[in-house]
């Protein structure tokens, strides 16, 4: 099945071409690329564990993917310095209520502890969300999925809602994405804007680091509580 790996670049590449071409948020080249790969599947009959052995290097990329994204960060240092204080502290709450929120809506939705140690990471890279998830009791692969959707959530509706509630700020709206919705909506940043991307960068790096700090603290808090209602 050598036909997988470029078969899985080209799409990607095309349907990123039309999207600058189409300049429509919910046209994301990540979800068409998906959307089109499945049948694709379903026709040749191939498992996932097949195709994703095939196309392992893409997988393998993804952290130097992310490091990369830290280029634009180093270009607004002075800025960043500037402000680092606030950009703790909004990171920080972002951290909390990203986990918090998402643990009691799947509570609130009847998921036990197993599946609420694995939305718990979300908003946080791939990476990460993993190891939280399993060092939490979680399962990996369901962590791993709830980050794909939410970050491609952020990407197509970020902008949107920023629009929306008429916040302009590069630095905002970089930092209100890449808390969220961690290196997909960062992408997506780095093409609306460039300064956004940066700021969505820190707000990646920040939350990962704090979330991975805070997590095995706040899921032990966080299920007592919901074990007196």
């Amino acid at each position: 099945m050598l036909w997988m790996l470029p078969l899985t670049i080209f799409i990607f590449f095309y349907t990123r071409k039309l999207a600058i071409k189409i300049k429509n948020p919910f046209f994301n080249p990540l979800v068409i690329t998906v959307l089109v790969l499945i049948p694709i599947l379903l026709l040749t009959q191939t498992s996932y564990k097949e195709y994703f052995a095939n196309v392992r290097i893409i997988h393998e990329l993804l952290p130097y993917s992310v490091v990369a994204l830290a280029y634009p960060l180093y270009e607004l240092m002075p800025q960043i310095k500037a402000r680092w204080k606030s950009i703790l502290f909004v990171t920080f709450i972002a951290s909390v209520t990203a986990m918090i929120s998402g643990v009691f809506i799947a509570f609130w939705l009847g998921g036990n502890q197993e599946i609420l140690a694995s939305i718990l990471p979300k908003s946080v890279t791939t990476a990460i969300a993993v190891t939280i998830a399993e060092n939490q009791g979680g399962v990996p692969s369901i962590s791993a999925m709830c980050v794909i959707l939410v970050g491609t959530l952020g990407a197509i509706f970020g902008h949107q809602l920023l629009n929306l509630c008429h916040i302009k700020s590069a630095a905002a709206r970089g930092i209100a994405i890449g808390s969220v919705a961690h290196a997909v909506g960062t992408a997506r940043c780095i093409e609306v804007d460039y300064n956004e991307g940066a700021y969505s960068s820190l707000a990646l790096v920040l939350c990962g680091i704090m979330t991975s700090i805070t997590a095995p603290f706040l899921f032990p808090v966080i299920m007592l509580m919901l074990s007196l209602f």
